[in-house]
């Protein structure tokens, strides 16, 4: 029975704790997670660069004659196939370690913010794939884009994509 000043209509009280990581853990530097995303953007680079020079040598004899127009096609595949095989070899680490070559490197790691583990589909679909949407909406994505990135000089050290993905970009 209620008492007379109890609302009924009141959502319930419970006395909630914080959880808290059973392994304590120190926030990236800033300078880490760019050193990470450079490393990154090189891991995809590099391999397609022997591609572009035989691209550019082709198309460079264009004018004097066809007969390399038809290497192309497998220049470009050879190309795709080197990009899949970085992609491939990210996501294998990520779901292992939470971390990518750049992150591996510049000795960070993506964890949830209780300090477990993050999911490879957490990574991949929350902090990849609906961030890389919203920064593709026209005009807006643009802006978005930026504050994404300009997030990170915050207290947290957190981007839009990691407070989306709950997750947290520690020392490893």
């Amino acid at each position: 029975m209620a008492t007379e000043n109890s609302n009924p209509y009141a959502s319930p009280k419970a006395p909630v704790a914080d959880v808290v990581s059973s392994e304590p853990f120190e926030l990236a530097e800033r300078g880490a997670r760019l050193q990470a995303a450079v490393i990154d953007g090189l891991t995809v680079l590099i391999p397609l660069i022997p591609t572009f020079v035989l691209w550019y040598r082709v198309l460079g004899h264009r004018a004097e004659s066809m007969t390399g127009v038809g290497l192309l096609g497998p220049l470009a595949g050879l190309g795709a196939l080197a990009v899949i095989g970085v992609a491939i070899y990210d996501c294998v680490l990520l779901s292992r370690n939470g971390w990518t070559i750049g992150k591996r490197l510049s000795g960070i790691k993506i964890v949830r913010t209780d300090g477990t583990k993050a999911s490879l589909g957490r990574i991949i679909w929350l902090r990849g794939f609906v961030n890389g949407l919203l920064g593709a909406i026209p005009f807006v994505g643009r802006l978005y884009s930026l504050a994404d990135i300009l997030f990170i000089f915050g207290k947290a050290r957190r981007c839009i994509h990691d407070y989306i993905a709950d997750t947290l970009v520690v020392k490893a």
